[in-house]
């Protein structure tokens, strides 16, 4: 229970962050997150039934988060933290992991003392084993999250400066990064009389060829403020400055341009020892109380002092074979490098060494799985599958034909199917799935398809019941909204066999839905269900094959970092005659979009218009739903007949709202992000994103999908009344691409993985050093290398893999679920 609560806790600090904006994580959404762990709570931990009762009425509440405006998000996460008790930050309990003749005991997690520690493992020492950190500086070394010897040493420069390179001044050209030398002739630190709110610092250097200066600016400072700024750079000091050359736009002097700086005092410049010159220097994050040098000095001791009692868990051969460095020397070149070319090396050691492991642990994960887990085996014998090509309008594209002939392969196989099928928008997925529960019909099971909203799971039972229809088999639908009468015939009708395929919601995981023979498993939009949830689907079955299915896009880096244990197979064609989708941004004037509209909706065609909230709020000025749609209705298109569409409203309304959409009784559909996935009309040829600048790209290039399904030609337009840069830059793309693979791309590089993907609340190890972006290639080698070992030595027991079979259990040490999941 802790690391539930652990968990809840840690997700919703990360939504605060993020402005309880339902940030994205590896795995799910907050809100979808959050759903999984409280249900978990409830299901495996003794709660009274008031408790109980509670948790039902916030997941409830959680289902609906995306139409909540931001003040009541944070009532709900106010309500939930109110009545739930906070857990201990001070220690998780020892978990034993369970594998094939082997129970292995994970690392005990202990708060970390500020003693001295008297362990024999150096990375366990307290940062005070170190020479001169005191009680004091390792309470201003656990800001930065350094408690032990190991935090310390694994604090990675962020960047190093070459300072063997200097450029002398009067060899400095506009636009060159420099690194210099010279005495710091004057400082000057004032306010301009015409601008009271900065003051600016400037130094004039001369190294003997020639002056340059720099600057600085801060909030209007006081007469005592600027003369404590000056006293950080001393005159006649040596000082080293690190930068790019520019025209100074005060003085119209030569400068250096936000410059990193070292004041070296009474250093001698070119004493070999120095940490602080005449090398290649680390710079290190700092926090309140930490100062560079004494950080340079710190880790310098600490790696002098214990670098003998660092052991590499990488075998010998394993070195030898792909020329990595020793570990030991790795950190030791890493922080104080000898020239580039080590520093190089260094680097790469150490982030493969965070890929390897994290590649390791999935490599395992899926070994094991294959080793003790044998699925039922699919023939391809083609009797319903020929059949149904025959009876499809179109044919296949060449790319849905390579996924479902990877995933024919799969299913002849005992070894349990380990396949992610990714696809864009449009592509086709819905028929490689429908295939796919096929080949468990035609060998005699049962298939099951769960898709995570209620108008998904709706839109594949249509499908599905019509192309079941045709071919003497039936489908059937399970959700939350059927009576009791409908949920009792569909049971029964599993229980007993005559459903050969079955649609549905979560509520295919309820205890009392009976399969009498579940031979494949199909988890539509899969990072929208917890690990929990897929595992529950499952074991309706004698172990059936599974595949998971996605229409967002992940760059190929995410891929192996986020199923680093599955096959992923790419649906990248799109079917002929699909046209690409206009895609404009409208600032601010909706002239252009109303007369779009109108143009279409008499021509026959219709529109969708989506909202960010259902409601106005005071504190945000998004455009809400409900109120716009009256405007719309009453104002701009008296007209044409409006309908709108939220989380909110029943299921009942709902389907009912969709269904005068799909029969052309609505002109316009004015809706929250509910449509984001799945709806599939074809005759709608106009989406109006309002407030585009709040959405992500995904979820823009998402919405886009929703026309364009036909063959007429479609428009998407972002309106937005306000934009900063990156946002400009984020609807930039949309306009200038269709493919969601390369906005995934795009959007990786704009954001970083860390916001791209809400890492935080995703259970997976953090990446010290390693950039998901920038180390690619690291990344696929160490992929190749952890497969290498799993494959000569699945259990790691030979004595040479002992201390990588340490390293991996503490890699996934904070994710104690990974190896029992």
């Amino acid at each position: 229970m802790e690391i539930t609560k652990e968990k809840i806790y840690r997700s919703i600090a990360y939504e605060r962050k993020k402005g309880f904006s339902n940030s994205q994580g590896l795995e799910s959404v907050f809100s979808d997150f959050l759903i999984n762990q409280i249900s978990y709570l409830a299901k495996n931990f003794s709660i009274n039934k008031e408790k109980k009762g509670f948790f039902t009425s916030i997941i409830d509440d959680l289902k609906k988060y995306d139409d909540f405006c931001i003040a009541d998000r944070k009532k709900i996460i106010e309500k939930l933290l109110d009545n739930l008790e906070k857990p201990s930050k001070i220690k998780i309990e020892e978990k034993t992991i369970i594998i094939p003749n082997k129970e292995i005991k994970k690392v005990e997690i202990n708060a970390i003392k500020d003693t001295k520690t008297t362990s024999t493992n150096w990375e366990d020492y307290s940062v005070q084993s170190v020479k001169g950190i005191g009680s004091k500086l390792a309470e201003n070394l656990a800001l930065a999250s350094i408690h032990t010897l190991k935090d310390l040493i694994r604090y990675y420069p962020r960047k190093h400066l070459n300072y063997l390179n200097r450029t002398k001044i009067k060899d400095c050209k506009i636009g060159d990064l420099v690194t210099i030398w010279g005495i710091i002739k004057s400082v000057t630190c004032f306010t301009p009389p015409n601008n009271k709110n900065i003051t600016i610092l400037t130094l004039t250097v001369n190294d003997g060829t020639g002056k340059i200066v720099t600057s600085w600016f801060y909030g209007g400072a006081n007469k005592y403020m600027q003369e404590q700024y000056k006293r950080r750079f001393p005159e006649n000091a040596q000082v080293l400055l690190s930068g790019k050359v520019k025209i100074d736009s005060f003085s119209k002097k030569l400068a250096i341009d936000k410059p990193e700086t070292e004041v070296l005092g009474e250093v001698e410049i070119e004493e070999s020892t120095s940490l602080h010159a005449n090398r290649i220097v680390p710079v290190y994050p700092l926090v309140e109380g930490l100062n560079l040098k004494w950080l340079r000095r710190t880790i310098k001791t600490a790696l002098d002092t214990f670098s003998n009692q660092i052991k590499d868990p990488l075998p010998e051969w394993l070195k030898q074979k792909y020329n990595l460095l020793n570990l030991p020397q790795a950190l030791n070149e890493f922080h104080f490098p000898n020239d580039e070319e080590l520093l190089e090396r260094a680097r790469y050691r150490l982030i493969f060494d965070e890929f390897f492991y994290m590649q390791l642990g999935f490599a395992y994960k899926r070994k094991l799985n294959e080793v003790n887990t044998k699925s039922v085996v699919l023939e391809s014998n083609g009797e319903y599958v020929n059949k149904f090509l025959e009876i499809l309008p179109f044919t296949l594209t060449n790319a849905q034909e390579r996924v479902f002939k990877e995933i024919s392969i799969d299913l002849a196989s005992p070894k349990p199917m380990s396949r992610l099928v990714q696809g864009d928008v449009g592509s086709g997925k819905t028929v490689v799935a429908f295939l796919t529960l096929l080949m468990a019909v035609q060998n005699g099971f049962q298939g099951s398809i769960m898709a995570p909203t209620e108008i998904l799971a709706e839109q594949h039972f249509r499908k599905f019941a019509l192309w079941g229809y045709t071919l003497g088999l039936k489908a059937s639908f399970l959700s939350g909204s059927l009576t009791k009468k409908q949920k009792d015939l569909a049971l029964s009708e599993l229980e007993s066999g005559n459903t050969n395929i079955v649609v549905g919601t979560h509520a295919l995981i309820q205890e009392d839905v009976k399969f009498k023979n579940l031979g494949l498993v199909v988890v539509d939009e899969q990072h929208r269900f917890g690990v929990m949830q897929r595992a529950e689907l499952k074991n309706k079955g004698k172990n059936p094959q599974v595949l998971t299915m996605t229409a967002t896009p992940i760059p190929r880096t995410l891929a192996l970092s986020l199923h680093g244990d599955l096959d992923v197979s790419i649906i990248d064609e799109l079917p002929p005659g699909r046209k690409s989708i206009d895609t404009k941004v409208i600032k601010g004037n909706r002239q252009l979009m109303w007369k779009i509209i109108r143009e279409e909706v008499n021509k026959g065609r219709q529109a969708y218009i989506v909202f960010p909230l259902i409601e106005e709020s005071e504190k945000i000025t998004a455009k809400a739903a409900v109120v716009e749609a009256k405007k719309l209705q009453d104002k701009i298109f008296p007209e044409f007949k409006i309908g709108i569409l939220h989380g909110q409203m029943k299921n009942s309304e709902k389907e009912e709202e969709m269904r005068r959409f799909v029969n052309k009784e609505l002109d316009i559909l004015v809706s929250t992000t509910v449509i984001e996935v799945g709806v599939d009309v074809p005759n709608a040829t106009v989406m109006v994103i309002e407030n585009a600048e709040r959405f992500g790209l995904a979820q823009l290039h998402q919405l886009r999908g929703r026309v364009g399904r036909g063959s007429d030609k479609s428009y998407c337009l972002l309106v937005t009344d306000k934009m900063g840069d990156i946002s400009e830059q984020r609807l930039k793309i949309m306009t200038e691409t269709n493919d969601g693979f390369i906005i995934a791309e795009q959007d990786l590089k704009i954001r970083g993985p860390g916001e791209f993907l809400g890492t935080r609340q995703s259970g997976l190890p953090d990446l010290l050093l390693a950039d998901l972006v920038r180390d690619t290639a690291i990344l696929e080698f160490a992929k190749k290398v952890a497969k290498e070992v799993i494959d000569t030595d699945l259990l790691l027991e030979k004595e040479e893999h002992f201390l990588i079979k340490k390293e991996l259990y503490n890699f996934f040490r904070n994710n104690k679920d990974y190896f029992t999941s």
